[in-house]
């Protein structure tokens, strides 16, 4: 059931209409987790400590509403839902390491530098990437997926975790801080850095689920516009959020000088933005009829959130 409105400030509604969801990727991550090896163990226990630390789980719960919005089974799409969901963790030991964001703290726990030490985070990152691509790769695994949509899910997803999106948008956020930037320049930092893996999430589940090109074409546009809010909200709630219940610090976005929506343009225009971007993120979705509410509920959670 569609609750608009009350998500805005119970997140709890999010995760009662998704639980059985969450728990299938939950329980996807633990299984697909390789087990250390015979003399190393300390990176495999960086790598358990950051993916199962708790996390919303957005990106592989896209991945596996957009494959049902197709028609799909979404117990095919489980293992790409949650190779983006270990890309999604690396991404995120590597940004709080000294030399990217500095974070002490991540989801009220310590970062995983901070847990272990640098280069085990860093290890335990290049680890999860890595190992997400044997996921994907692996044709015991991805069995039910013919080989051509494999290697096409394969591409969308390396194309947005690499140098085309999410790298290249982190390059883009570093060498914008301190720096007065355009709106054009910030537009193109949060679609790489963060719209990109939440497009590609969409993308894949729809390909797996046997989307055709028009299908693909609103996911691919409801990707776009949801990610963009996704990073927005991001940037509003290190203005205005609760430190308690967002797990990390807020206001270091204005220590680092970051380039972002509400120093460009002001928290409010900046909220009226998200919401539009939701907006016409679900207009983008009007080819799936009835089959996209679910799609919608996390679009309006996007940016209704409050961590």
């Amino acid at each position: 059931m569609r609750s608009r409105g009350t998500c805005i400030r119970q997140g709890d509604v999010f995760y009662m209409n998704f639980s059985s969801y969450q728990e299938l990727i939950n329980k996807g991550l633990k299984t697909y987790l390789p087990a250390g090896e015979a003399y190393a163990h300390r990176v495999r226990q960086a790598m358990e400590y950051s993916l199962l630390g708790g996390g919303k789980r957005i990106r592989p719960l896209l991945c596996l509403l957009a494959c049902e919005a197709v028609g799909g089974n979404k117990r095919e799409a489980l293992p790409a839902a949650c190779a983006l969901e270990y890309i999604h963790t690396y991404s995120l030991i590597h940004d709080d390491l000294p030399e990217m964001d500095n974070d002490d703290f991540r989801r009220g726990r310590w970062s995983c530098h901070k847990k272990f030490d640098e280069p085990t985070a860093l290890l335990a990152g290049d680890a999860l990437l890595t190992e997400a691509f044997t996921l994907l790769s692996a044709k015991q695994v991805m069995k039910k997926v013919p080989s051509p949509i494999r290697l096409a899910v394969i591409q969308e997803i390396a194309s947005a975790a690499g140098i085309r999106g999410m790298i290249v948008g982190q390059e883009a956020d570093l060498a914008a801080e301190k720096k007065k930037v355009s709106s054009d320049f910030l537009r193109f930092i949060h679609t790489r850095k963060t719209a990109a893996v939440i497009r590609a999430s969409l993308v894949s589940g729809g390909l797996i689920g046997g989307a055709g090109a028009a299908e693909l074409k609103g996911l691919r546009q409801f990707g776009e516009k949801i990610g963009l809010a996704f990073q927005i909200k991001d940037d509003v709630l290190n203005v205005e959020g609760n430190p308690r219940l967002m797990g990390k610090k807020t206001g270091t976005d204005q220590k680092k000088a970051k380039a972002t929506y509400p120093l460009l343009m002001g928290l409010e225009p900046s909220k009226l933005l998200g919401r539009e971007l939701i907006s016409g993120a679900e207009k983008a979705l009007k080819i799936f009829g009835q089959k996209a509410e679910p799609l919608k509920q996390v679009g309006d959670y996007i940016f209704s959130r409050d961590r």
